[in-house]
Protein backbone atom coordinates (compact mmCIF):
# COMPACT_ATOMS: atom_id res chain seq x y z
CA UNK A 1 0.00 0.00 0.00
CA UNK A 2 1.47 3.16 -0.73
CA UNK A 3 0.69 6.03 1.23
CA UNK A 4 1.16 10.02 1.17
CA UNK A 5 -0.45 12.84 3.06
CA UNK A 6 -3.35 13.02 1.38
CA UNK A 7 -3.89 9.51 -0.22
CA UNK A 8 -3.01 6.00 -0.21
CA UNK A 9 -3.04 3.39 -3.09
CA UNK A 10 -3.98 0.28 -2.78
CA UNK A 11 -3.69 -2.87 -4.84
CA UNK A 12 -7.32 -4.12 -5.68
CA UNK A 13 -7.65 -6.97 -7.68
CA UNK A 14 -4.82 -6.20 -10.42
CA UNK A 15 -5.68 -2.18 -10.47
CA UNK A 16 -4.57 0.65 -8.70
CA UNK A 17 -7.04 2.17 -6.56
CA UNK A 18 -6.56 5.33 -4.94
CA UNK A 19 -8.28 6.50 -1.88
CA UNK A 20 -7.91 10.34 -1.25
CA UNK A 21 -8.58 12.20 2.18
CA UNK A 22 -8.00 8.11 4.06
CA UNK A 23 -8.28 9.52 7.35
CA UNK A 24 -11.79 11.24 7.16
CA UNK A 25 -14.56 10.22 9.87
CA UNK A 26 -17.06 8.71 8.14
CA UNK A 27 -19.26 7.24 11.37
CA UNK A 28 -17.78 9.74 14.27
CA UNK A 29 -19.35 7.54 16.62
CA UNK A 30 -17.79 4.20 16.15
CA UNK A 31 -14.02 5.72 14.88
CA UNK A 32 -14.43 4.79 11.22
CA UNK A 33 -12.58 6.26 9.03
CA UNK A 34 -12.53 6.45 4.93
CA UNK A 35 -10.06 3.94 4.70
CA UNK A 36 -11.81 1.63 6.83
CA UNK A 37 -14.90 1.86 4.51
CA UNK A 38 -12.73 0.90 1.58
CA UNK A 39 -10.68 -2.04 3.62
CA UNK A 40 -14.14 -2.91 4.37
CA UNK A 41 -15.78 -3.63 1.35
CA UNK A 42 -12.42 -5.13 0.32
CA UNK A 43 -12.51 -7.63 3.05
CA UNK A 44 -16.19 -8.94 2.01
CA UNK A 45 -14.73 -8.80 -1.42
CA UNK A 46 -16.36 -11.83 -2.38
CA UNK A 47 -20.09 -11.42 -1.16
CA UNK A 48 -20.29 -8.07 -2.29
CA UNK A 49 -19.21 -8.67 -5.91
CA UNK A 50 -22.12 -11.97 -6.18
CA UNK A 51 -24.08 -9.38 -5.37
CA UNK A 52 -22.84 -6.82 -7.69
CA UNK A 53 -21.54 -8.64 -10.63
CA UNK A 54 -22.49 -7.35 -14.50
CA UNK A 55 -25.46 -5.43 -12.61
CA UNK A 56 -25.99 -2.10 -13.32
CA UNK A 57 -25.80 0.02 -9.83
CA UNK A 58 -27.05 3.22 -8.74
CA UNK A 59 -24.16 4.28 -6.52
CA UNK A 60 -25.33 6.12 -2.77
CA UNK A 61 -22.98 8.42 -2.12
CA UNK A 62 -21.81 9.98 1.43
CA UNK A 63 -18.90 11.86 0.54
CA UNK A 64 -18.63 13.78 3.46
CA UNK A 65 -19.49 10.74 5.80
CA UNK A 66 -22.44 10.14 8.33
CA UNK A 67 -22.55 13.06 10.69
CA UNK A 68 -25.76 14.46 12.92
CA UNK A 69 -27.98 15.93 10.15
CA UNK A 70 -26.58 14.42 7.51
CA UNK A 71 -29.64 14.16 4.58
CA UNK A 72 -30.16 12.61 1.49
CA UNK A 73 -31.17 14.60 -1.41
CA UNK A 74 -34.14 14.19 -3.47
CA UNK A 75 -35.72 15.28 -6.32
CA UNK A 76 -37.39 17.96 -4.81
CA UNK A 77 -34.54 19.10 -2.40
CA UNK A 78 -30.90 18.78 -4.13
CA UNK A 79 -28.84 20.29 -1.42
CA UNK A 80 -28.20 17.66 0.73
CA UNK A 81 -25.24 16.10 2.06
CA UNK A 82 -25.81 13.05 -0.25
CA UNK A 83 -26.79 11.86 -3.76
CA UNK A 84 -28.45 8.53 -5.92
CA UNK A 85 -25.35 8.60 -8.85
CA UNK A 86 -26.94 6.91 -11.68
CA UNK A 87 -25.00 7.54 -14.14
CA UNK A 88 -20.99 6.89 -14.29
CA UNK A 89 -19.04 9.61 -13.10
CA UNK A 90 -17.03 11.10 -16.04
CA UNK A 91 -13.59 10.45 -14.14
CA UNK A 92 -14.15 6.55 -14.15
CA UNK A 93 -10.85 5.30 -14.83
CA UNK A 94 -11.52 2.58 -18.44
CA UNK A 95 -11.28 -0.73 -16.18
CA UNK A 96 -14.71 0.27 -14.77
CA UNK A 97 -17.51 -1.51 -16.72
CA UNK A 98 -20.85 -0.12 -17.15
CA UNK A 99 -24.33 -0.90 -18.72
CA UNK A 100 -26.63 1.04 -20.78
CA UNK A 101 -30.16 1.35 -18.85
CA UNK A 102 -33.27 2.80 -19.81
CA UNK A 103 -35.39 4.88 -17.22
CA UNK A 104 -39.19 5.02 -16.77
CA UNK A 105 -39.29 8.17 -18.52
CA UNK A 106 -37.55 6.55 -21.28
CA UNK A 107 -34.36 8.84 -21.12
CA UNK A 108 -31.16 5.87 -21.37
CA UNK A 109 -27.68 6.31 -19.11
CA UNK A 110 -24.74 4.20 -18.75
CA UNK A 111 -24.35 3.03 -14.79
CA UNK A 112 -21.70 1.07 -13.27
CA UNK A 113 -21.52 -2.86 -13.49
CA UNK A 114 -19.02 -4.30 -11.07
CA UNK A 115 -17.21 -7.18 -12.68
CA UNK A 116 -14.50 -6.87 -9.69
CA UNK A 117 -14.01 -5.99 -6.21
CA UNK A 118 -11.19 -2.99 -7.19
CA UNK A 119 -14.93 -1.63 -8.93
CA UNK A 120 -16.53 -1.33 -5.43
CA UNK A 121 -13.52 -0.54 -3.86
CA UNK A 122 -13.05 2.62 -6.16
CA UNK A 123 -16.78 3.22 -5.98
CA UNK A 124 -15.99 3.51 -1.82
CA UNK A 125 -13.59 6.43 -2.98
CA UNK A 126 -16.44 8.18 -3.65
CA UNK A 127 -17.88 8.23 -0.68
CA UNK A 128 -20.02 5.34 -1.62
CA UNK A 129 -21.57 3.42 1.31
CA UNK A 130 -25.09 1.66 -0.04
CA UNK A 131 -25.12 -0.22 -3.17
CA UNK A 132 -28.30 -0.39 -5.18
CA UNK A 133 -27.88 -3.32 -8.24
CA UNK A 134 -30.78 -3.91 -10.86
CA UNK A 135 -32.06 -7.17 -10.61
CA UNK A 136 -31.19 -7.33 -14.44
CA UNK A 137 -27.55 -8.53 -15.67
CA UNK A 138 -26.30 -6.20 -18.08
CA UNK A 139 -26.57 -9.02 -21.13
CA UNK A 140 -30.35 -8.38 -20.76
CA UNK A 141 -30.93 -5.17 -19.19
CA UNK A 142 -34.78 -5.70 -19.76
CA UNK A 143 -35.82 -9.59 -18.15
CA UNK A 144 -35.20 -9.07 -14.46
CA UNK A 145 -33.20 -13.10 -12.98
CA UNK A 146 -34.23 -11.82 -9.43
CA UNK A 147 -37.16 -11.34 -7.16
CA UNK A 148 -36.65 -9.26 -4.54
CA UNK A 149 -39.35 -9.52 -1.86
CA UNK A 150 -39.06 -6.28 0.81
CA UNK A 151 -40.69 -6.89 4.07
CA UNK A 152 -41.21 -3.12 4.79
CA UNK A 153 -42.20 -2.54 8.52
CA UNK A 154 -44.53 0.53 9.15
CA UNK A 155 -44.97 2.69 12.35
CA UNK A 156 -46.04 0.95 15.05
CA UNK A 157 -43.95 -2.67 13.85
CA UNK A 158 -40.07 -3.11 14.04
CA UNK A 159 -37.91 -5.83 12.86
CA UNK A 160 -39.30 -8.55 15.06
CA UNK A 161 -42.66 -8.37 12.77
CA UNK A 162 -40.40 -8.55 9.90
CA UNK A 163 -39.23 -11.64 11.42
CA UNK A 164 -42.11 -12.86 12.15
CA UNK A 165 -43.75 -12.80 8.47
CA UNK A 166 -40.47 -14.05 6.96
CA UNK A 167 -41.13 -17.61 6.93
CA UNK A 168 -44.07 -17.16 6.16
CA UNK A 169 -42.80 -15.77 2.35
CA UNK A 170 -40.62 -18.68 2.29
CA UNK A 171 -43.79 -21.57 3.05
CA UNK A 172 -45.43 -19.51 0.13
CA UNK A 173 -42.78 -19.77 -2.14
CA UNK A 174 -42.45 -23.41 -1.25
CA UNK A 175 -45.98 -23.99 -2.42
CA UNK A 176 -44.93 -22.33 -5.93
CA UNK A 177 -42.12 -24.19 -6.32
CA UNK A 178 -39.49 -21.71 -5.60
CA UNK A 179 -36.81 -21.14 -2.78
CA UNK A 180 -35.29 -17.66 -1.05
CA UNK A 181 -33.00 -16.20 0.48
CA UNK A 182 -32.64 -13.65 3.36
CA UNK A 183 -31.55 -11.12 4.42
CA UNK A 184 -31.54 -8.11 6.83
CA UNK A 185 -31.81 -4.70 5.08
CA UNK A 186 -29.90 -3.07 7.25
CA UNK A 187 -32.26 -1.15 9.20
CA UNK A 188 -35.85 -2.51 10.27
CA UNK A 189 -36.74 -4.43 7.26
CA UNK A 190 -35.79 -7.92 6.05
CA UNK A 191 -35.57 -8.82 2.35
CA UNK A 192 -35.96 -11.78 0.74
CA UNK A 193 -34.40 -12.96 -2.76
CA UNK A 194 -35.39 -15.50 -5.31
CA UNK A 195 -33.53 -16.31 -8.35
CA UNK A 196 -35.37 -16.79 -11.40
CA UNK A 197 -35.49 -16.90 -15.21
CA UNK A 198 -35.06 -13.92 -17.40
CA UNK A 199 -37.54 -14.58 -19.61
CA UNK A 200 -40.40 -11.70 -18.43
CA UNK A 201 -40.63 -7.91 -18.35
CA UNK A 202 -40.18 -5.93 -15.15
CA UNK A 203 -44.55 -5.39 -15.70
CA UNK A 204 -44.90 -9.53 -15.67
CA UNK A 205 -42.74 -9.62 -12.94
CA UNK A 206 -43.59 -6.91 -10.77
CA UNK A 207 -47.82 -8.72 -11.49
CA UNK A 208 -46.50 -11.85 -9.85
CA UNK A 209 -45.12 -10.32 -6.89
CA UNK A 210 -48.16 -8.33 -6.31
CA UNK A 211 -49.64 -11.33 -6.95
CA UNK A 212 -48.01 -13.02 -4.37
CA UNK A 213 -47.97 -10.33 -1.96
CA UNK A 214 -51.83 -10.09 -2.30
CA UNK A 215 -52.28 -13.93 -1.61
CA UNK A 216 -49.76 -13.55 1.68
CA UNK A 217 -52.09 -10.72 2.47
CA UNK A 218 -55.21 -13.01 2.18
CA UNK A 219 -53.28 -15.56 4.96
CA UNK A 220 -51.92 -13.45 7.09
CA UNK A 221 -54.25 -10.01 7.05
CA UNK A 222 -53.09 -9.13 10.52
CA UNK A 223 -49.68 -8.62 9.83
CA UNK A 224 -49.45 -7.90 6.15
CA UNK A 225 -50.60 -5.00 3.82
CA UNK A 226 -50.53 -4.60 0.20
CA UNK A 227 -51.82 -1.13 0.92
CA UNK A 228 -49.78 1.39 -1.37
CA UNK A 229 -51.18 4.36 0.02
CA UNK A 230 -49.22 4.93 3.69
CA UNK A 231 -52.67 6.01 5.26
CA UNK A 232 -54.30 2.85 4.78
CA UNK A 233 -51.51 0.36 5.97
CA UNK A 234 -51.79 0.18 9.41
CA UNK A 235 -49.49 -1.03 11.70
CA UNK A 236 -48.29 -4.22 9.15
CA UNK A 237 -45.42 -5.18 7.20
CA UNK A 238 -45.89 -3.51 3.77
CA UNK A 239 -45.06 -5.65 0.96
CA UNK A 240 -43.30 -3.41 -1.08
CA UNK A 241 -44.08 -4.79 -4.63
CA UNK A 242 -42.97 -1.93 -6.29
CA UNK A 243 -39.57 -2.39 -5.79
CA UNK A 244 -39.79 -4.59 -8.69
CA UNK A 245 -40.64 -2.06 -10.96
CA UNK A 246 -38.08 -0.39 -13.52
CA UNK A 247 -35.22 1.43 -11.94
CA UNK A 248 -36.40 0.28 -8.38
CA UNK A 249 -33.41 -1.02 -6.44
CA UNK A 250 -32.94 -1.62 -2.50
CA UNK A 251 -29.59 -2.03 -1.14
CA UNK A 252 -27.47 -4.74 -2.02
CA UNK A 253 -26.12 -7.30 0.39
CA UNK A 254 -23.01 -6.21 2.65
CA UNK A 255 -23.70 -2.65 1.47
CA UNK A 256 -23.54 -0.21 4.42
CA UNK A 257 -26.40 1.79 5.72
CA UNK A 258 -25.71 5.62 6.08
CA UNK A 259 -26.80 5.70 10.47
CA UNK A 260 -24.35 6.30 12.80
CA UNK A 261 -23.61 2.38 13.96
CA UNK A 262 -22.92 1.84 10.44
CA UNK A 263 -25.45 -0.92 10.21
CA UNK A 264 -24.61 -3.32 6.45
CA UNK A 265 -27.38 -5.66 4.55
CA UNK A 266 -26.50 -9.18 6.10
CA UNK A 267 -27.44 -12.41 4.22
CA UNK A 268 -28.51 -14.69 6.95
CA UNK A 269 -29.65 -18.58 6.90
CA UNK A 270 -32.94 -19.05 7.42
CA UNK A 271 -32.30 -20.91 10.69
CA UNK A 272 -30.49 -17.88 12.03
CA UNK A 273 -33.36 -15.19 11.65
CA UNK A 274 -35.17 -15.37 14.74
CA UNK A 275 -32.12 -15.00 16.87
CA UNK A 276 -30.15 -12.15 15.20
CA UNK A 277 -30.89 -8.12 15.59
CA UNK A 278 -29.95 -6.04 12.53
CA UNK A 279 -27.62 -4.02 15.15
CA UNK A 280 -25.47 -7.72 14.81
CA UNK A 281 -23.82 -6.54 11.73
CA UNK A 282 -21.78 -3.53 11.13
CA UNK A 283 -18.66 -2.45 9.33
CA UNK A 284 -16.47 -3.82 12.31
CA UNK A 285 -18.35 -7.20 12.90
CA UNK A 286 -19.04 -8.32 9.19
CA UNK A 287 -15.61 -9.12 7.92
CA UNK A 288 -15.36 -11.88 10.88
CA UNK A 289 -18.64 -13.23 10.29
CA UNK A 290 -17.71 -12.93 6.44
CA UNK A 291 -14.42 -14.89 7.06
CA UNK A 292 -16.08 -17.56 9.39
CA UNK A 293 -19.26 -18.36 7.27
CA UNK A 294 -18.45 -17.38 3.94
CA UNK A 295 -21.48 -15.82 1.82
CA UNK A 296 -25.06 -17.13 2.78
CA UNK A 297 -25.87 -16.37 -0.51
CA UNK A 298 -24.21 -17.96 -2.72
CA UNK A 299 -26.74 -20.28 -3.51
CA UNK A 300 -28.64 -17.96 -5.37
CA UNK A 301 -26.35 -18.78 -7.96
CA UNK A 302 -27.29 -22.55 -8.26
CA UNK A 303 -31.33 -22.01 -9.18
CA UNK A 304 -33.42 -20.16 -12.03
CA UNK A 305 -36.89 -20.61 -11.00
CA UNK A 306 -39.94 -19.97 -13.11
CA UNK A 307 -42.52 -17.69 -12.30
CA UNK A 308 -45.22 -19.17 -14.08
CA UNK A 309 -47.26 -19.80 -11.30
CA UNK A 310 -47.44 -16.75 -10.13
CA UNK A 311 -48.24 -15.73 -13.04
CA UNK A 312 -51.21 -18.14 -12.66
CA UNK A 313 -52.27 -16.31 -9.79
CA UNK A 314 -52.22 -12.86 -10.88
CA UNK A 315 -54.61 -14.42 -14.11
CA UNK A 316 -56.83 -16.00 -10.99
CA UNK A 317 -56.60 -12.91 -9.00
CA UNK A 318 -57.88 -10.59 -11.63
CA UNK A 319 -60.44 -13.04 -12.75
CA UNK A 320 -62.40 -14.46 -10.18
CA UNK A 321 -61.71 -11.38 -7.67
CA UNK A 322 -61.91 -8.50 -9.81
CA UNK A 323 -57.45 -7.41 -8.60
CA UNK A 324 -56.03 -6.04 -11.32
CA UNK A 325 -53.01 -3.01 -11.52
CA UNK A 326 -51.97 -1.40 -8.59
CA UNK A 327 -49.95 2.17 -8.60
CA UNK A 328 -46.74 2.84 -9.52
CA UNK A 329 -44.22 5.18 -7.54
CA UNK A 330 -45.55 9.05 -8.22
CA UNK A 331 -42.34 9.49 -10.61
CA UNK A 332 -43.37 7.16 -12.72
CA UNK A 333 -45.43 7.96 -15.99
CA UNK A 334 -48.90 6.90 -15.99
CA UNK A 335 -48.80 3.25 -17.24
CA UNK A 336 -51.58 1.15 -18.66
CA UNK A 337 -54.13 -0.24 -16.52
CA UNK A 338 -53.07 1.35 -13.64
CA UNK A 339 -55.63 2.87 -11.35
CA UNK A 340 -56.15 6.59 -10.59
CA UNK A 341 -52.31 7.26 -8.88
CA UNK A 342 -54.73 9.69 -5.72
CA UNK A 343 -54.04 9.67 -2.45
CA UNK A 344 -57.74 7.94 -0.84
CA UNK A 345 -58.40 10.98 1.97
CA UNK A 346 -57.66 13.39 -1.21
CA UNK A 347 -59.93 11.92 -3.78
CA UNK A 348 -63.11 13.49 -5.33
CA UNK A 349 -66.16 12.29 -3.04
CA UNK A 350 -69.63 12.12 -5.63
CA UNK A 351 -71.57 14.97 -5.48
CA UNK A 352 -75.07 13.80 -4.13
CA UNK A 353 -77.68 13.83 -6.85
CA UNK A 354 -80.88 13.77 -3.97
CA UNK A 355 -83.12 16.35 -4.49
Amino acid sequence: MASSKDAVVLDVAGHEVRVSSPEKPYFGDKGIRKIDVVNYFVSVGEGILFALRDRPTTLERWPGGVFEGARLSTRMDNTGDAFYQKRVPKNAPEWVPTAHITFPSGRTADEIAPDSVAVVAWCANLGTLTFHPWPVSKTDVESPDQIRIDLDPQPGTDFSDAVWVAPHVRELLHEFGMEGWPKTSGGRGVHVYVPIQPRWTFPEVRRAVIAFGRELERRIPDRVTMNWWKEERGEKIFIDYNQMARDRTIASAYSIRAKSHAPVSAPLDWDELGDVSPFDFDVLTMPARFAAVGDKHAGLADHAFGIEPLIELADKQERDLGLGEMPYPPDYPKMPGEPMRVQPSRAKRPTSTDD
